[in-house]
């Protein structure tokens, strides 16, 4: 017999066997002997009060041994079966191939930027000298902008697919078993490239194919149907069916499907600033203590307001984090964040964005908001002065007005440069941060702080163009056996949504093909 039960533990007996037993065997009135075994299923923070707890849901083994868990996948090799390209190696990309193989369909992985190795060397060139690599960096290369994200794996996702499964692939590719039951998991940017390379390593063994410094220049379409792609403007390659996982940034596709006549539409999005604190003060905060114990975990928020008509709201929150330059050309800033796995960074950052309607960038062309968003990240590559130095102000000075004397120490290596930034933000947006600001700071005590600095801009919170697709057969509803897919194409917001929406389309192309 099965019984599901939750129970709540103190942070420093949360790892303890025999703990949680003798509250099992408390709640459930029953002898010892008769528990042969329990599984947790879910562990949460529960902060409400001042003494925080965490919360376990279990599943308790009653007269009846514990399953052992296995994760490893079993894949069948794919060598001249039907072939899909997919063209990225981010989230969606990858987990379509996975899908692809398991359902007997050969996967032709395309990557614009390099492997996960080659990466770092790029990566490292933004950071130090400032100098971008428009085809290898932050967003570009193995594992797409999700493998220097944290690896956050959180979803309200629930509906689209198993989320499960995904999480069970990673912890199969060498994550560790705690994702499948943290209530807001995440893997560390310092973890993610040997899983990604793991991933990898599975689809080459299978029989699919992974490529870098493959760019898809144009489409192959005959007929109101896709036939293959052209690659690095000379290379032809054909297959069955094109799965388009480039991401948010690739804003080359979209210009590339613009000019064919395929189809694409703008889509609102989200504009604003990263805004990082140290992270004691947010532990304070949240934890209700001075000093956060040493069996708590950085703590992190999550806060929302609505001003007038618009909604500001803090994502992509790094307990313990950086600040990273995320360009994709020379002369742009666009900042994101990220966490190494223990999360043990002194800063804590979160983009807080404002929405983006349709009406703010008035217009008939389809790649308007992508166009706006581009111009935004150029202001702020030129008030920062060049070399990736983004422009930051303290917090209670943007709200109150006010050039920031000096700048606190901050976790973005290329530099800081005090500037107003409502110069670069757009008036409606910087006008519902100043009224947001204060009102975090009321729900949230320490947050509204000049102890604080924003960093400007966060623009890439999700794709300004969606490439529409139908909802059943998940195909462009121009072009036959072409499959938009995930942030790129405007369908998911994340890892998790992302690698769902890739499993997704590999089971649509298996009813076409």
């Amino acid at each position: 017999m099965q019984k599901d039960i939750e129970i709540t533990i103190n942070p420093s007996d949360s790892g303890k066997d025999d703990i949680i037993l003798d509250k099992i065997l408390v709640l459930l009135k029953m002898p010892a002997a008769r528990i042969q075994g329990f599984k947790i299923h879910k562990r949460s923070i529960d902060a409400r009060s001042r003494n925080v707890i965490f919360r376990l849901q279990l599943k308790v083994y009653i007269d009846e041994p514990k399953p052992a868990e296995a994760f490893n996948i079993q894949y069948t090799k794919v060598d001249g079966k039907k072939k899909v390209i997919i063209v990225g190696a981010g989230p969606a990309g990858l987990f379509a191939a996975l899908q692809c193989i398991e359902n007997g369909m050969k996967p032709i992985v395309l990557e614009r930027g390099k492997d996960v190795k080659q990466r770092r060397r790029d990566l490292a060139m933004i950071n130090k000298q400032g100098l971008v690599n428009t085809e290898s960096n932050y967003c570009y290369g193995e594992g797409g902008a999700g493998t220097y994200s944290d690896g956050k794996l959180y979803t309200r996702s629930n509906k689209r697919g198993d989320i499960n499964k995904v999480l069970q692939q990673f912890v199969a590719h060498g994550a560790d078993e705690d994702i499948l039951i943290d209530a807001r998991p995440h893997i560390g940017t310092n973890k993610l490239p040997q899983i990604i390379t793991a991933i990898r390593e599975t689809i080459l063994e299978a029989g699919g194919e992974v490529h870098f410094g493959h760019q898809v220049t144009d489409f192959i379409i005959e007929n109101g149907k896709i036939k293959g792609v052209i690659i690095n403007g000379e290379l032809q390659l054909e297959a069955q069916a094109v799965v388009l996982a480039t991401g948010h940034s690739a804003r080359d596709i979209y210009t590339l499907l613009d000019r064919k006549g395929i189809l694409v539409e703008a889509k609102p999005f989200a504009l604003g600033v990263r805004i990082e604190h140290p992270q004691e003060i947010i532990d304070a905060a949240q934890y209700h203590c001075p000093v956060r114990s040493e069996f708590l975990p950085p703590a992190y928020y999550s806060l929302v307001e609505q001003v007038g008509a618009r909604g500001i709201f803090s994502f992509c929150m790094c307990p313990g984090g950086i600040i990273a330059p995320c360009a994709t050309h020379q002369e742009e800033i666009v900042v994101n964040g990220w966490s190494p796995s223990k999360r043990n960074n002194p800063f804590a950052n979160s983009g807080t964005v404002v929405q983006v309607t349709l009406d703010d960038v008035p217009g008939t062309d389809p790649l308007r908001m992508m166009n706006f968003q581009a111009e935004i990240e150029k202001n702020a590559f030129t008030a920062g002065g060049g070399n990736l130095v983004a422009p930051g102000q303290r917090m209670v000075d943007f709200v109150e007005g006010r050039v920031s004397a000096d700048l606190p120490v901050n976790s973005y290596l290329p530099g800081t440069k005090s500037v107003m930034l409502k110069d670069i933000l757009p008036g409606f947006v910087a006008d519902s941060l100043r009224n947001a600001l204060p009102l975090f700071g009321k729900k949230m005590h320490g947050y509204y702080t000049n102890e604080s600095i924003l960093v400007g801009v966060e623009s890439r919170s999700s794709s300004p163009v969606r490439i529409p697709r139908d909802r059943e057969t998940f195909q462009h509803p121009q072009v036959e056996g072409l499959f938009p897919c995930a942030e790129g194409a405007g369908y998911a917001g994340g890892i998790v949504s992302a690698a769902i929406d890739g499993v997704n389309c590999a089971n649509a192309i298996m009813k076409l093909i």
